[in-house]
């Protein structure tokens, strides 16, 4: 699954009126230390070994639920275990519909059936793989409707706001929506809630096709017959079994009926490539499109509705399949109920070698970097699980059922979670919690133009998009998403993901990768080695300032109150800065070891504060999502939108539950201020 990954974007740094150490975290005594294992650590990744996993995990199919998708998790555990590893594949029973019986076709004026299968190019032999998927949407709705056709640019709510400005009504018909602008489950939702009786979405070539450039096999763009597939399931509301929200889907669990299931559409969905499209929209009539709706495709862009009329079945098989988890662990030699997280998903909706092999390749390349470090004697402090989860690409699945099954003990123990996803060879992108923003700013410089402490790195919200949502949106782990910014993205969820195209336009020679894994790699060991956790949270003050700021722009006083969030917010800064100067003086001051059992509270304490965000009830209409500050978008998925209870309900006009949303968030921000106050008293008794 594509995930919104964030530019860094460089700013001052703030200026302290007390010396840092070198390694936030770390004693000016014991960076030394560290930076020689980190040294012999960024030595071990090899570029050949990212290309042999990426050929090997790319080699067919692997679809969760699939024989592929379990043949991938077998060589993975193969692998941790030739290394050294203590590893494991756990398994979880969930709900994975498979294409049944799928139809589009028009029926007048002209007839046409769109065959949804993406043909193979004779230059590729991994496009002809007997077992790849035709093209379809997960979690559809299922159905047989026959209507006329109406084009609704790229199906989002402003769009609606636009045909009915045009006189163009999509009540019972078809609609056709361009992918883009937002996340795809959000065009068939939306459709639905105006009442269409279906949905088709297409990949319009101005977007990802041959406007853009040379398509596939001469570049790196989307064929004409290309489809892009992937989930519709209603994520903003949960993420997961769409039959087992909050608990695990394992054999024997409880489980939804389907009806009941919320983040599953009654319409039926379908995906198209845009040779497909075009013979649909061809013969469209009604008002021209807006220029801003208009794509690359030879006629003129009409919204309709009809004269072109479409039939949609889709019929899918619900069948409860089989996710394979596959997680290493090595066990910490003090802290080892303190646990750091690292994964990236397996299964693909095809060949898989950008999205998520790429990333994969380098989970994989960071666990054998971290055994042939223990080999020379190394440790690490806290407990380090590395993860290769299934079933992402049908709703951060795999993932989530572990979260909501280890809920409790992930609560008490994981400092942080890390992610990656596909990667590619342009810039370092990244989006995470504001409490690790100074960590990485200060591992992640040599990556960017070697400087280490002159900038600080500026983090993006998390959306939806990848398999920290459970993580943090409904457990409270601070986490960070990292990777390189793909060269292009025209074969994005199709068959054309393949390994040939992979090395041709992307990190064909896998610097990039090797890259990645020695930054995630010293990412773990540092969060795994630091004596003291090396939490920061002036710039979530900074950030909370930033939402303060916006909220006054967007909304007047006297409709949204913040008679509560301002001191909040205050007086999160000023346990913040007092914080920051007993943690930097706990570290300077520090000679030899301390003592453990006042140590281990104080980190404790750090790794939890983020809990301190959560909501009990969770957000409105969606409990599952509990984090106050950041959530994705109703209407964006893969965006994030910060305050999302008080955004929300405001945008709504519905300002009673706007002020009682922005007096929880305010309740949240004050329970974090007062637990920092604690640690920095904690902090000030250190030795």
């Amino acid at each position: 699954m594509r995930f919104p990954l964030i530019p860094f974007a460089l700013g001052a740094m703030v200026v302290c009126a007390y010396a840092q150490p070198a390694i936030r975290g770390f004693s000016p005594n014991e960076t030394a230390a560290q930076l020689a294992i980190e040294s012999k650590l960024k030595r071990i990744p090899d570029a050949q070994r990212l290309r042999s996993y990426l050929k090997r995990l790319s080699s067919g199919p692997h679809h969760a639920g699939s024989p592929g998708a379990r043949a991938v998790a077998e060589y993975a555990l193969d692998l941790f275990r030739e290394w050294g590893l203590d590893a494991q594949i756990e398994t979880f029973e969930v709900t994975l519909p498979y294409p049944g019986d799928m139809r589009v076709e028009m029926v007048a004026p002209e007839t046409y059936r769109a065959p949804l299968r993406e043909p193979s190019i004779p230059e590729d032999r991994d496009t002809a793989h007997p077992d790849l998927l035709p093209a379809f949407n997960a979690y559809s709705g299922s159905g047989d409707v026959t209507a006329p056709l109406v084009y609704v640019n790229y199906g989002i709510p402003e769009d609606y706001v636009q045909l009915k400005r045009m006189g163009v009504d999509v009540r019972g018909k078809v609609v056709i929506a361009r992918y883009g602008k937002s996340w795809r489950g959000t065009k068939p939702k939306t459709a639905q809630e105006h009442g269409a009786a279906a949905c088709l979405i297409y990949s319009d070539p101005h977007d990802d096709g041959f406007f853009q450039g040379d398509v596939y096999p001469t570049g790196p763009f989307r064929p004409a017959a290309g489809v892009q597939r992937g989930s519709v399931l209603d994520m903003p509301l949960y993420v997961g079994d769409p039959l087992t929200p909050g608990w695990a889907s394992e054999p024997g669990a409880r489980r939804l009926p389907r009806e009941q299931a919320a983040t599953i559409l009654r319409i039926p969905v379908a995906p198209l490539s845009h040779t497909d499209a075009a013979r649909l929209m061809k013969h469209l009539g009604g008002p021209v499109a807006p220029e801003d709706w208009r794509g690359a495709m030879p006629f003129t862009y009409h919204a309709g509705p009809g004269p072109a009329t479409v039939r949609v079945r889709v019929e899918s098989d619900w069948a409860a399949r089989p996710l394979h988890n596959v997680i290493a662990t090595i066990t910490g030699a003090e802290e080892k109920d303190q646990w750091v997280l690292y994964g990236n998903h397996h299964d693909a909706w095809g060949p898989g070698a950008s999205d998520p092999s790429s990333g994969a390749a380098v989970v994989l390349e960071t666990a054998r970097s971290l055994a042939e470090l223990r080999k020379s004697g190394w440790r690490p402090r806290r407990t380090i699980k590395l993860a290769l989860w299934d079933g992402e690409e049908f709703g951060l699945i795999g993932s989530t059922e572990w979260v909501e099954k280890h809920r409790a003990p992930l609560l008490r123990q994981a400092v942080a979670y890390l992610n990656t996803d596909a990667t590619g060879k342009g810039r370092l992108l990244a989006g995470g919690t504001a409490t690790l923003e100074a960590f990485l700013s200060q591992v992640a410089a040599e990556y960017l133009d070697g400087k280490q402490n002159s900038d600080v790195l500026r983090l993006g919200s998390l959306g939806a998009g990848s398999d920290y949502v459970a993580f943090l949106n409904h457990a409270g782990i601070a986490s960070l998403n990292l990777g390189f910014e793909a060269a292009a993205s025209g074969v994005y969820h199709s068959n054309y993901d393949t390994f040939d195209w992979y090395t041709r336009f992307s990190d064909g020679d896998f610097r990039s990768g090797r890259k990645l894994t020695a930054l995630m790699a010293t990412l773990v060991t540092r969060l795994a080695g630091a004596p003291l956790l090396p939490f920061e949270f002036t710039r979530l003050a900074r950030n909370l300032d930033n939402y303060t700021v916006e909220l006054e722009a967007h909304y007047a006083p006297e409709n949204l109150s913040l008679e509560d969030w301002k001191p909040a917010v205050r007086k999160l800064a000023a346990a913040a800065r007092t914080f920051e100067a007993e943690y930097a003086a706990a570290v300077a001051r520090k000679r030899g070891e301390w003592n453990r059992e006042q140590l281990a509270p104080v980190n404790e304490a750090i790794y939890r504060s983020e809990r301190a965000l959560t909501l009990r009830d969770g957000l409105p209409g969606r409990p599952w999502y509990r984090h106050a500050l950041t959530a994705p978008g109703l209407y964006t998925g893969y965006s994030a939108k910060t305050l999302p209870g008080v955004r929300e309900a405001a945008e709504a006009g519905r300002w009673t539950e706007a002020n009682l949303q922005a007096r929880l968030a305010s309740h949240a921000v004050r329970k974090l201020a007062d637990e920092l106050t604690a640690v920095a008293r904690s902090l000030k008794a250190l030795p």
